[in-house]
């Protein structure tokens, strides 16, 4: 096998061991996603007599706790979004390949980063 700094993409047997894991990761978050769109209709349904009732301390925190949840169910969605887009590179065989450098990202970043497609030198100059 070649060298990650030579060589040009990812084996097929190495895109299957990613592609796995990304999986894996996206049957995770969906999980998560549910529990989260669950814990929104439950407030949702709960959240009418607090409006009659007039504001309280605890009305206060369940507004702040249905909006922590509504952007984590929105973080949750657009990760899940990123791994799906990250298994049609798996697809393409363009997985792994930095979009800034067009080097192959290291295998320890993808495993860390599933969804990423800058190394880290990419990744570094960006944020400078």
């Amino acid at each position: 096998m070649k060298n990650e700094n030579t060589k040009t993409r990812y084996s097929d047997p190495e895109l299957q061991e990613f592609k796995l894991l990304i999986e894996d990761k996206i049957r995770m978050a969906r999980e998560e996603l549910g529990e989260l769109t669950a814990a929104l209709s439950s407030s949702n349904s709960n959240g009418d007599d607090a409006a009659i009732a007039g504001k309280t301390l605890e009305d206060g925190s369940a507004t702040y706790e249905k909006e922590q949840n509504t952007q984590l169910a929105a973080r949750q969605k657009k990760f899940i979004e990123q791994l799906e887009a990250a298994l049609i590179r798996i697809h393409n065989k363009t997985y792994g390949i930095c979009r800034e450098t067009g080097r192959i990202i290291p295998a320890e970043r993808l495993r860390a980063v599933p969804h990423t497609t800058l190394s880290m030198e990419a990744k570094l100059k960006q944020a400078s």
